[in-house]
């Protein structure tokens, strides 16, 4: 499996920016080739076209703009589950963008 990139967006990009550490620590372990990068909310759009994610997920605190990205995006959109968000568990994160990319 070649490469594939997860992108992480959340208010400012800085809560998000542990729990990017902590999936490309679990993505080692399992020995997957991803690439996982966070961003604001605010520069998305840009990240996006630049970065082309296979998956895109969101921080808990920016579900509200689930629907936008959906209609917007052709790859899968989902919001962060909330209790691994809490966590930081990197590697439960890692797991649902994988799933998603399927």
């Amino acid at each position: 499996m070649s490469e594939k990139t997860i992108m992480l967006v959340c208010a400012a990009g800085m809560s998000t920016s542990l729990l990017v550490s902590k999936m490309q620590k679990a993505a080692e372990a399992k020995g997957v080739d991803v690439k996982i990068f966070a961003t604001a909310s605010s520069d998305a759009d840009s990240k996006f076209e630049s970065e082309h994610p296979d998956v895109l997920l969101l921080g808990p605190q920016v579900r509200y703009m689930l629907d936008d990205f959906k209609k917007k995006l052709s790859i899968p959109v989902e919001v962060i589950n909330m209790q691994d968000y809490g966590m930081m568990n990197g590697e439960k994160v890692l797991d649902q963008a994988l799933n998603l990319i399927k």
